[in-house]
């Protein structure tokens, strides 16, 4: 009896082993399942290696570090102190931090600084979209009269008095005049094409790490899924592709009434370009405005005025925690040698 008794505990056992296990590897399966949402992969992409790059502006290392010097160049500004890099700065993260940016003679305009880092993926530059392509943006500033005020034939005159003639040359060998304003526009482009954050681990994420994310962050990530959020920011940028009213702005009852100082359509008033959310945790002070001065106020005024959701402090929390996934790494961009 002894032995029959035995020989039923181990059998009980072994059974009991087998059934620990399956339920052991069921739990594993299903917390794979649990932290992987296939829903992320069709609403978002990493951030690709290379940005776009238009036919008539191809990019060659000339090319690049010609804009790089343009970037830094203050000759570019009325009173030879401000460069692209004073509101773009690339050491943090492409802004200036503040509010609204600063020009000549501290002139300000009624708008925040939008990071330069990823902006070659963009549909459109500005925060009104009036600029279709960064070679068209770049030229922007240089000529408004509250950023940096000079006309491109003051530009280019600067730029041949301190020995940047060559250097066109070189960027541009194939034309019979590469000294041009154009090719300036065209040489900065290029130089803000190589401005990319990759390694976010949000990406990581999105290229099959299920363990990139906490289990905060994945809570996050849900909400931003389930409650609209990603219905305006998907995408590589998560935003950036399209335009929105924005009705905080039009509940303040601001002068700027953003895309319609562009297109004169009255559906237009408040309408902004839908804002990119990469390296967002970096970007602050947030909106058009630079109104809101922390992530968090940010996510609870989209909330409130853009889905009619009030989230609590601990929704808030997991969905900055989520946001704060989508800061890459930034590579050192040096102060270049400038002509003179």
């Amino acid at each position: 009896m002894g032995q029959i008794h035995r020989r039923i505990t181990i059998l009980w056992l072994g059974l009991f082993a087998i059934f620990a296990s399956s339920l052991l590897v069921s739990s594993c399966q299903f917390g794979e399942q649990d932290t992987w949402t296939p829903e992320a992969a069709a609403l978002f992409s990493p951030i690709p290696e290379n940005a776009p790059v238009p036919e008539d502006n191809p990019m060659t290392e000339e090319k690049i570090d010609l804009g790089h010097k343009l970037f830094f160049e203050p000759l570019l500004s009325r009173s030879r102190v401000i460069s692209c890099n004073t509101c773009h700065v690339v050491g943090a993260a492409g802004i200036d931090h503040r509010e609204v940016a600063m020009g000549e003679m501290g002139r300000t305009g009624p708008r925040n600084t939008p990071t330069v880092y990823n902006s070659a993926f963009l549909a459109a530059q500005f925060l009104d979209g009036r600029a279709e392509t960064l070679e068209e943006q770049a030229v922007g500033p240089i000529q408004a009269h509250v950023e940096m005020d000079l006309t491109p034939e003051e530009a280019m005159a600067r730029l041949d008095k301190t020995g940047y003639r060559p250097l066109f040359e070189q960027a541009f060998p194939e034309e019979s005049d590469p000294f041009t304003f154009d090719n300036l526009a065209k040489a900065i482009a290029a130089f803000e094409r190589t401005l990319l954050t990759h390694g976010s681990r949000f990406d990581e994420y999105l290229e099959g790490n299920r363990d990139a994310l906490t289990a905060k962050e994945l809570l996050g990530l849900e909400l931003f899924q389930t409650n609209g959020c990603a219905g305006c920011h998907n995408g590589v940028m998560l935003g950036g592709m399209t335009f929105s009213k924005f009705t905080h702005a039009e509940n303040k009852g601001g002068d700027d009434k953003g895309r319609y100082e562009v297109t004169g359509r009255e559906s237009d008033q408040y309408v902004f370009r839908v804002a990119p959310l990469r390296n967002v945790a970096l970007t602050y002070p947030y909106f058009h405005d630079g109104s809101a001065a922390t992530l968090e106020e940010a996510v609870s005024i989209m909330g409130r005025s853009q889905l009619g959701r009030r989230f609590n402090q601990e929704e808030v929390d997991q969905l900055v925690a989520f946001l704060e996934t989508l800061t890459g790494e930034f590579k050192v961009v040096p102060h270049p040698q400038l002509p003179r």
